[in-house]
């Protein structure tokens, strides 16, 4: 796991370049990537959120497409759409931004639902269909999403089956006094991203995706896993609990997690790190819990706080089978 935890360095320290004092935030979007999952990244304006998306496609070696949603986008924008040519008397299909590898939807919500909705088939089944006709996704396939809070004027919430699709949510927050003159300090001449260079190659990428794969899970981790889940369901404080899909993200990016850290294997404590930003998301809040100001991250704290840590070793191999 050692060569997961070089290239989770060299991209985590490339980002740092750019994105000061916000770690744990850039660590969570890396783990994103070697999941080949999807982040959204929910903030107030002007903290970075952009700024983090594109200075992740610039430190991989892969396509770069930008989605700058607004409210009269159409899902043909963002999918492409077939043109007729008359010169060859037949369709051909014009790609949106959408078909590439890193793709950053800025200010997803924005845009209407309808729209939004397009990104569905794209980011679960790494496809797009126009007119009838399949287009497979480039590897790796990421979408990084910018949002603003939806109190915030001009946004439509996002639909939850949507919302279920992102792997992980990731907020960065206000920088300390400190970070905040070091932005100034960095950016004075210019922006430390005109001069960000790739670190990682396609197949360095690919390859440490494959790997995580392999990070052992022990039964006791899983069964933590699925009983955290199924308590968000069954809180009076939840309208609509997390999903199986939100077992195997929890699973996939406590494996991620896992290989950062240059481990073999994964632990409770990677799965209590990572339960809000990948459960918390997925919860639809009760109307008497709003009326209490209780979010989903604080349903979440709560039910880890109230679920008991499985104990033993979690690093011993599954028993092999001899060969007969």
């Amino acid at each position: 796991m050692a060569d997961i935890k070089t290239f989770g360095e060299k991209v985590i320290t490339n980002l740092e370049k750019v994105i000061v004092g916000k770690r744990q935030s850039i660590e969570l979007i890396v783990i994103g990537l070697l999941c080949q999952g999807h982040v959204l990244i929910e903030d107030v304006p002007g903290v970075g959120k952009t700024m983090l998306a594109r200075s992740l496609a610039k430190s991989l070696d892969c396509t770069f497409n930008r989605i700058q949603f607004t409210p009269d986008m159409l899902p043909s924008d963002v999918t492409g759409v077939s043109i007729y040519n008359q010169q060859k008397n037949k369709f051909e299909f014009r790609p949106g931004p959408v078909i590439g590898q890193i793709i950053l939807a800025d200010e997803i919500n924005r845009a209407t639902p309808k729209t939004q909705a397009a990104l569905l088939e794209a980011m679960e089944e790494r496809q797009v269909t126009v007119d009838g006709v399949t287009h497979i996704l480039p590897k790796p396939f990421m979408v990084l999403a910018t949002q603003n809070p939806i109190e915030y004027e001009g946004t439509f919430p996002l639909p939850e089956a949507q919302l279920d699709r992102f792997l992980l949510r990731v907020r960065l927050g206000y920088p300390s006094m400190t970070d905040e003159i070091r932005v100034l300090d960095d950016q004075q001449i210019r922006h430390p991203l005109e001069s960000l260079k790739s670190v990682v190659k396609l197949k360095e990428i690919l390859q440490a995706a494959e790997d995580v794969k392999q990070i052992y899970l022990s039964m006791a981790v899983k069964r933590y896993i699925v009983e955290l889940t199924t308590r968000t369901r069954q809180t009076a404080d939840v309208y609509l609990g997390a999903s199986p899909r939100g077992s195997l993200g929890l699973t996939r990016a406590g494996q991620a997690r896992a290989a950062l850290l240059g481990r073999d294997h994964v632990l409770p404590d990677d799965i209590q790190a990572l339960a809000g930003s990948v459960l918390a998301h997925r919860i639809i809040v009760s109307p008497a819990a709003r009326l209490r100001d209780l979010s989903s991250e604080r349903i979440v704290q709560e039910v880890v706080q109230a679920t008991p840590v499985p104990g033993g070793e979690f690093s011993t191999e599954p028993p092999r089978t001899k060969s007969k």
